[in-house]
């Protein structure tokens, strides 16, 4: 094992092979693919609480930055040299507002030569591809990365192993004392994953694992697989 692998392993993430290749989903809400140092992550929806607050819902402020504080730091532990979205990273045409606008250019100046790829959604057909100066290139689903195809929405019939977003998948976790939370996950099955939204402010689907599929929960700063 590398020292970036031993690193992954320590810091609460969690390692799992997929189409005979290993990846490690982070707790940043990302997924790593090592060999060719792929970061890869779904919905963003950036500019959605903009939106909300545009229609008069007090919502809260800075979700943006945090969650480009957190992708900081899953490209820097990772050590990725791209980056793929799977889809709707902004939200609407209404939450393209200058503050979110210029908090993505300026962090986007500060990583000149990280590759992005914008695997589009059913929100950016809506909100437009986004600005030049973020240096995105921006195609339609599916994107074929052997043994993997990216996409946004899930139900993908491929030949090849899907990674995906779109649905927001979390899990129920209940305790002995009828306590529950629910949490982000990592939806994997035999042929596809799909991933937690990235967004901050995005909302969640729960999801129940069925046959050949595993959960692996996001609980605050570590993946953790539940049942399965």
């Amino acid at each position: 094992m590398d020292k970036r692998s031993a690193f992954l392993g320590s810091a609460g993430a969690c390692a799992i092979t997929i189409a005979g290749e290993q990846v490690t989903l982070l707790p940043e809400r990302a997924l790593f693919w090592p060999r060719v140092r792929l970061l890869v992550i779904a919905d963003p929806h950036w500019g959605k609480a903009a939106t909300f607050r545009a229609a008069s819902f007090a919502v809260p402020e800075g979700t943006t930055m945090a969650d480009l504080d957190r992708l900081d730091r899953a490209l820097d532990r990772s050590g990725a040299v791209r980056l793929a979205i799977l889809g709707d990273l902004l939200h609407a045409r209404s939450g393209r507002t200058t503050a979110v606008i210029e908090a993505v250019t300026a962090w986007r100046a500060r990583r000149p030569t990280l590759e992005i790829l914008l695997v589009r959604g059913n929100h950016d057909a809506r909100a437009g591809d986004p600005p030049d100066a973020w240096g995105i290139t921006c195609i339609n689903e599916p994107y074929a990365l052997e043994p993997f195809v990216l996409c946004h929405y899930p139900d993908l019939q491929s030949s090849s192993y899907v990674l995906a977003g779109h649905l927001h998948p979390a899990v129920v976790l209940r305790g002995l004392a009828h306590q529950h939370e629910r949490l982000p996950c990592f939806l994997v099955g035999a042929r596809r994953a799909i991933l937690p939204a990235f967004g901050s402010f995005t909302g969640a689907a729960t999801v129940y694992p069925g046959s050949g599929e595993r959960a692996y929960v996001v609980a605050e700063d570590q993946v953790v697989a539940v049942g399965g």
